[in-house]
């Protein structure tokens, strides 16, 4: 799905890692919560508080989920999910798209 319909945007972007990943968070009419962003070329570990599907929009990426000693590669129209109070890393070659659909 290329579009996410009847949402309320934050107008405040979300910056992280001295502007390296960059998001605006959406609440959804369900209650739902997703963040929309691109994460620029670089190395990042993530912690995650709720649990956390990542959809690839655009670009391509390996993560690494903590505790794995294995990186995966995941590029545009794939998802990963990582479970709540773990982290991950994520190394980024190009620009990503992504959103982050939580709980």
């Amino acid at each position: 799905m290329s579009m996410i319909h009847n949402v309320a945007i934050s107008k405040k972007s979300n910056i992280y890692f001295d502007g390296k990943c960059v998001s605006h968070t959406l609440l959804l009419a369900d209650g739902s919560k997703k963040t929309v962003g691109v994460i620029f070329p670089s190395q990042l570990t993530f912690n995650t508080a709720a649990p956390e599907v990542m959809e690839i929009v655009a670009g391509k990426c390996r993560v690494k989920l903590a505790g794995s000693e294995a990186w995966q590669d995941y590029a545009a129209g794939e998802r990963f999910s990582v479970g709540a109070n773990t982290s991950f890393e994520i190394d980024t070659s190009d620009t990503l798209d992504y959103v982050c659909h939580f709980g």
